[in-house]
């Protein structure tokens, strides 16, 4: 016996095998760094050895070459809402973007946009000892690709109010600009030169130049465009002489 369900009622798209192991990874991650200062019984000293060591701390990562972090702070959060919010963007926009590009593009794409805004507040603060930690570069940089490959679609704001993505994507880069550039880098809890730096790097790579592919190519071409103004400043330096031409140099009919 067979028994027909009612209507299937989902919230958002359904969720990609890179897209869950990412959540499942930051999942993880953030129940091990709760629960490991309760097992050591240091408890703060603890979470901020975690921090120091694995979150991006730019006075180490130039200091003392500690570059992993600007692949290891993004796996790790500093409350529940940080987290929650951060993989729920990551579900909502993330899946579609794997879907679109396949497996290993997306997972290129959120380790180069996570990266490039680790560089960025790198390079923005080289001597700071404030660790910088979550997967929020990778998100904004979702957030960019995403504005860039669907900007028609709809998406409601605080899930009410609907704006198109293309105008959505504007807002959150006039947002994040005005607050990196009032935000005290030193006494702030949100990194907005993090977030800058996500929207910044995926901007750059959806118009491909951080492809390897296309450096390539243009490597080749500056390359060859140099060996053509050689070869031509080298023509022009044994120009042929025209032979002097005779009165009786040419023909009678």
């Amino acid at each position: 016996m067979r028994y027909m369900g009612g209507p299937q009622i989902r919230i958002g798209p359904q969720i990609t095998p890179t897209v869950k192991l990412l959540i499942f990874i930051c999942g993880g991650v953030f129940v091990w760094s709760e629960l490991a200062p309760i097992w050591s019984g240091s408890g703060q000293e603890t979470l901020g050895f975690i921090y120091r060591t694995f979150g991006l701390l730019p006075a180490d990562f130039w200091g003392k070459l500690y570059l992993w972090q600007a692949a290891t702070y993004i796996f790790l959060h500093g409350g529940f809402f940080h987290i929650f919010f951060n993989m729920l963007v990551l579900w909502m926009f993330g899946s579609d973007l794997e879907r679109h590009w396949g497996r290993k593009a997306f997972l290129r794409f959120f380790f180069i946009t996570g990266i490039g805004a680790a560089l960025t507040v790198a390079v923005a603060s080289p001597y700071s000892n404030v660790p910088t930690i979550g997967a929020s570069g990778s998100v904004y940089g979702i957030l960019m690709a995403y504005g860039m490959l669907f900007p028609e679609r709809v998406v409601h704001l605080y899930f009410l109010i609907p704006i198109k993505v293309k105008y959505f994507v504007m807002i959150l880069i006039g947002i994040t600009f005005l607050s990196a550039l009032t935000a005290n880098p030193e006494t702030g809890t949100v990194s907005h030169i993090a977030h800058l730096g996500g929207l910044l790097f995926g901007f750059l790579y959806m118009k491909g130049f951080l492809s390897i592919a296309n450096l390539r190519q243009a490597y080749y071409r500056r390359k060859i465009k140099r060996m053509r103004s050689r070869f031509q400043v080298y023509e022009n330096k044994n120009p042929r002489r025209p032979s002097p031409k005779r009165e009786d140099d040419f023909w009678i009919n």
